[in-house]
């Protein structure tokens, strides 16, 4: 008998522990919420205002540092860690930036030493300041540029016709090799073709002889007579095949164009590939000039040389923005067309591809961002629809359920 009671009591207590999983909940009365499949993603609780001002500070340095905006990006990751100093995703990105600062330094550096070394102290002088743009307390680029480089002065001098950096060099520097000075200082693209009226900079060289005066051209001065005319003698007509008169050598040849100094600065930023510096220099220009057609030309040719190489470093976002107003200007230039659709189509899929990682990651707000970004591009995806309703549904729950 005894056995049997220990036995009942026994099921009494198994099945006490059986029920309790189910039991209501004590206070309303309702089952407990079911547990989430294993696997599933358990959203966390939304962000802290300080949170939300750290991230934001995190996405402004993201974007400054691809835009190459190192300085400003630096202080965007310690404004994050000023707010949140347990942020370690800003901790992290302030190491990286400032190895990255140190090396481009250190790389410009090395760069103006080099230019020096050939003699061309405009170029050093370019190099230390990008050194110290990146890095203004860099004593060593500061005493570089206050001991070792010199003030050098240069004149401009307008492309002819026929002229190459070879025989610019050897008319001002009497040394034809000298051309990668003017070919550094001018920043030119390798190989360059100079167009007749182009301004360019002839720098000198200190230690090497300087022409600043341009000699004549020889080839077209007729040889001094031996005996001048009797004065009121009628000038005989010259013989044929004879060379012309010196007034009518003269002549022959036309002045070159002025050229605008902001069209002149546009090209160089051009060629340097410093496509903001032309786009800002062809701007103002044409601000003064809209009719200006090489101003209108050259800032198509800036558009889309800038598009395409926002295009190849991945940065979807900006190509489109800036083929965009391209599109406004001339729908059709060479393949900007194809271009800006296919930066669109990337952009849209970068752009859904991260709000897909951000909500496994069980970060709703920052998913639910980035698909808005997708329905600027394409309003009618409908996915990024269905999406952004879901991760919103689950917000409002989690809201409600903190609430309780």
């Amino acid at each position: 008998m005894r056995r049997l009671a220990w036995l009942a009591a026994l099921a009494l207590l198994a099945g006490g522990c059986a029920t309790g999983a189910t039991t209501p909940d004590s206070q309303t009365g309702a089952a407990a919420p079911a547990q989430p499949a294993p696997g599933a993603p358990r959203p966390t609780a939304p962000l802290t205002p300080r949170q939300e001002l750290a991230a934001k500070a995190r996405a402004e340095a993201d974007r400054l540092e691809r835009e190459g905006e190192f300085r400003r990006a630096l202080d965007q990751w310690k404004i994050a860690l000023l707010i949140d100093k347990n942020d370690q995703a800003a901790r992290d990105g302030q190491t990286r930036l400032e190895g990255r600062i140190e090396q481009g330094v250190t790389q410009r550096i090395n760069e103006g030493r080099a230019a020096l070394q050939r003699g061309s102290h405009v170029e050093a002088r370019r190099r230390f300041l990008a050194a110290l743009a990146m890095d203004p307390f860099n004593r060593t680029a500061f005493d570089a540029l206050q001991n070792d480089v010199r003030e050098v002065e240069s004149i401009t001098y307008t492309v002819r016709a026929g002229d190459t950096l070879a025989s610019i060099a050897q008319r001002y520097y009497g040394d034809r090799s000298r051309s990668e000075v003017i070919w550094e200082t001018n920043q030119l693209p390798p190989n360059p073709r100079l167009a007749v009226g182009t301004t360019l900079k002839i720098p000198e060289i200190p230690g090497v002889p300087f022409a600043r005066a341009e000699p004549p051209r020889r080839d077209l001065l007729p040889p001094v007579a031996a005996v001048p005319p009797a004065l009121g003698a009628p000038t005989p007509p010259p013989a044929p095949g004879s060379a012309p008169s010196r007034s009518e050598a003269v002549r022959e040849e036309p002045a070159p164009p002025e050229v605008n100094p902001l069209l002149a600065d546009a090209r160089e930023a051009l060629e340097r590939n410093e496509y903001t510096v032309a786009l800002a220099s062809v701007d103002r220009l044409l601000a003064s000039t809209p009719s200006d057609r090489e101003g209108q030309d050259l800032r198509k040719a800036a558009l889309y040389r800038y598009g395409k190489s926002q295009f190849d470093q991945n940065h979807y976002d900006e190509s489109y923005r800036t083929l965009t107003q391209l599109a406004k200007v001339q729908p059709n230039f060479e393949d900007s067309a194809r271009l800006l659709q296919q930066a669109r189509t990337r952009a849209i899929d970068k752009h859904y591809s991260e709000g897909i990682k951000l909500y496994r990651d069980e970060k709703l707000k920052e998913a639910i961002r980035e698909w808005q970004v997708v329905l600027e591009f394409d309003p009618n995806h409908a996915n990024a629809k269905k999406n952004i309703e879901q991760a919103e549904r689950l917000l409002k729950g989690l809201e409600q359920r903190k609430k309780k």
